[in-house]
């Protein structure tokens, strides 16, 4: 029943869709945000899991019922994690805030940097008990359908606290028992800009080279690779973020060779004539950097080449 739905879901893509499904199955209550008032009722989602190694069927599709709240629907709502693009949050959430409780806590859920701060003061400025939570999600996850998504891979969620109340108890264990290999961490900004670190090296850079991420372990794209970390490492430690630059390194080519024959969301974003996420990864760096008085120049190009391909 839609009255008893507590946490809710604005952004259905793949990520959204995965995470409702996670939650579903541990016995929360979930519903997502429709985009308009004509969204409403029940939908039908469809879910493959993830094949395990011994497992050559063809696995099906798992079909379930989700709730479609509408805007004016969300009294009850204590809990609204956010999976849209990182470029649609602020319009996508800011006409919600007044139509949810003053108790809602918000989850920040997507790819790429800079929401979290022009979200933070407005999120303060709400009544009590309104909070503001970030996270980051590895998990592999194909939509191929509308409402239909495949899992393809497992990974790391981490989940932190930013701002105003913190996420109560109740739910911060909710989260952590139906999402596979999540944890709470102390300090959850470090987490995203090893995970921006990550996207800031690959996602251009197939983008423009028309790759897989397979490719960018050529010696031919170390030295941009390096150039890019070196900046986001400057650019974070202005931020009051200390990295190891050496993690940062492992790590990004770890993300490689285990994505080899993937294609990198900014790249399928171009392919499909669609907004790239560029602004909040790239562009996010050279932005901290402008705001210390510092320069990105191996960032700035590859934002700027990128931007020139978004119709």
């Amino acid at each position: 029943m839609t009255h008893a739905v507590d946490i809710a879901i604005l952004g259905a893509g793949a990520v959204g869709q995965l995470i409702c499904r996670q939650l579903t199955v541990a016995g929360m209550n979930v519903g997502f945000i429709g985009r308009n008032a004509l969204e409403s009722g029940e939908q039908v989602v469809s879910f493959t899991p993830l094949a395990s190694a011994d497992d050559h069927q063809q696995i099906q599709a798992i079909p379930y019922s989700v709730p479609i709240l509408t805007a004016d629907a969300l009294d009850n709502i204590r809990l609204v994690i956010v999976c849209v693009k990182a470029y649609q949050v602020l319009d996508a959430l800011s006409p919600l805030l007044k139509q949810l409780p003053s108790q809602c806590h918000i989850l920040l859920l997507h790819n790429g940097m800079g929401p979290h701060l022009a979200l933070a003061p407005l999120i303060n400025a709400q009544a009590n008990g309104r909070g503001l939570s970030l996270g980051t999600t590895s998990q592999g996850v194909l939509r191929q359908a509308p409402w239909l998504i495949k899992q393809t891979g497992q990974g790391l969620t981490q989940l932190g606290h930013f701002a105003g109340a913190e996420l109560t108890e109740h739910y911060r264990n909710a989260l952590l028992a139906a999402i596979p290999s999540s944890e709470w961490v102390d300090a959850i900004v470090p987490c995203l800009w090893q995970k921006l670190a990550v996207n800031a090296a690959i996602n251009p850079l197939t983008t423009l080279y028309q790759c897989p991420n397979g490719k960018l372990a050529e010696p031919d794209f170390s030295e941009m690779i390096k150039g890019i970390l070196d900046e986001l490492v400057m650019v974070a430690a202005h931020d009051g973020v200390s990295l190891d630059q050496s993690f940062l390194h492992d790590r990004v080519y770890q993300v490689i060779r285990l994505t080899a024959g993937n294609f990198s969301s900014m790249h399928q974003d171009i392919a499909h004539q669609r907004r790239t996420e560029i602004d909040q990864i790239n562009g996010y760096i050279c932005e901290r950097a402008q705001a210390h008085g510092l320069s990105a120049p191996v960032n700035a190009e590859l934002w700027a080449r990128v931007k020139q391909l978004v119709v």
